[in-house]
């Protein structure tokens, strides 16, 4: 099968999409199957306004629509709500063509957490953009629940895995930085933005020392803010495995998430994590058979709550358990979810098509 695959979210970008959807190309073509992406790397890009590290593809609609035209692809799946995947969606329902979706972003939170648009016009904007679509493809049951309760009718689970060789429990050498740092030391990863909450981490009570790896807008203003907290920086995956595998607990602020790559990459390294009881890190720690043993669950919302959660994971959790529960998250089996809802592209889909031009 030969798949379209559409996203505004590429290299040199580091996040969880991207991660996603590169391991996701590698598993299929693991299977036979050939997937053609179509990237900002095909076009003229400008920064993101609000987010200068994202390129946002500019005058790119005729170019997707000939790409898709030479391509005649099986299947075409528009992973993101960018200009890309708007143009990829154009081209679909002009040409009567059928095609999936998927939603890896809150971005109605993203948005009001950065302007006045309330969260209701963003569920109504992204319901629109994705109602033509045969499946959304959601990485938890929390997140489609979500999304039912905002209209949508067309949701499918297509959860996460997570590369267990990249990310495992065989301590590296100990990061020199920690030497100096005071146990236990509290880790957080991941994108340093706004919406991702970080200040409810940053500042609650702890006796020890936090740390936090990655980059992004707020790292500057944040970084002046806590000078008493560790900002690495962006980091390798290698440096960063290591970071995982020495640190003491995983903490995850974060009430924005619809899965929560990370959450699944520090219990590979066997670090228990303490998160908010939200969609993500409720969908990973509550398929433990033990959730005190992976981690805790904060029992509000509050920066207090998730102090109390840390501390408590610190006592009860155990790294091995947190290991096998991160073995149970199989790139396989989300892959045979992803193909599953997959919507090929027929031959009387075709016949329709070359009829109606």
């Amino acid at each position: 099968m030969h798949i379209a695959l559409i996203t505004d979210a590429w290299l040199p970008q580091v996040n969880g999409v991207v991660r996603s959807l590169q391991t996701t190309i590698k598993h299929l073509e693991g299977r036979g199957h050939k997937v053609t992406p179509i990237t900002p790397l095909d076009f003229k890009t400008i920064p993101c306004p609000t987010y200068p590290e994202i390129r946002l593809a500019i005058f790119c609609k005729s170019r997707v629509w000939a790409l898709l035209d030479n391509m005649q692809p099986d299947c075409i799946h528009i992973a993101t709500e960018g200009p890309i995947g708007f143009a990829a969606r154009s081209y679909c329902l002009k040409r009567g063509l059928p095609f999936t979706t998927a939603f890896h972003t809150r971005f109605p939170e993203y948005v009001a957490a950065r302007s006045p648009i309330p969260e209701s016009w963003g569920y109504k904007f992204m319901n629109w953009f994705h109602r033509p679509s045969q499946a959304v493809m959601v990485p938890s049951q929390s997140m489609i629940d979500c999304l039912t309760e905002n209209g949508f009718t067309n949701a499918a689970l297509w959860s996460r895995g997570v590369d267990l060789s990249k990310f495992n429990a065989t301590k590296s050498a100990e990061p020199a930085i920690y030497k100096t740092l005071k146990r236990p030391i509290a880790i957080c990863t991941g994108r340093v933005a706004v919406e991702k909450n970080l200040e409810a981490f940053l500042s609650m009570a702890f006796d020890g020392s936090k740390v936090i790896v990655g980059d992004g807008p707020a790292r500057a203003e944040l970084e002046a803010k806590y000078p008493d907290v560790t900002f690495t920086g962006k980091l390798s995956d290698e440096d960063m495995v290591a970071h995982l595998q020495n640190a003491d607990i995983f903490t995850f602020p974060s009430k924005s998430e619809t899965f929560g790559n990370v959450v699944t990459e520090a219990l590979a390294c066997g670090l228990p994590v303490a998160a908010f009881d939200v969609t993500g890190p409720k969908d990973i720690l509550g398929r433990a058979k033990d959730v005190s043993k992976v981690g805790a669950l904060a029992k509000n919302g509050s920066s207090n709550a998730l102090a109390l959660a840390t501390k408590e994971a610190l006592k009860t959790a155990d790294r091995a358990a947190c290991r096998a529960h991160a073995e149970t998250f199989s790139w396989e089996s989300v892959t045979d979810q992803f193909v599953s809802h997959l919507a090929p592209i027929t031959d009387q889909d075709i016949a329709d098509m070359k009829q109606a031009s």
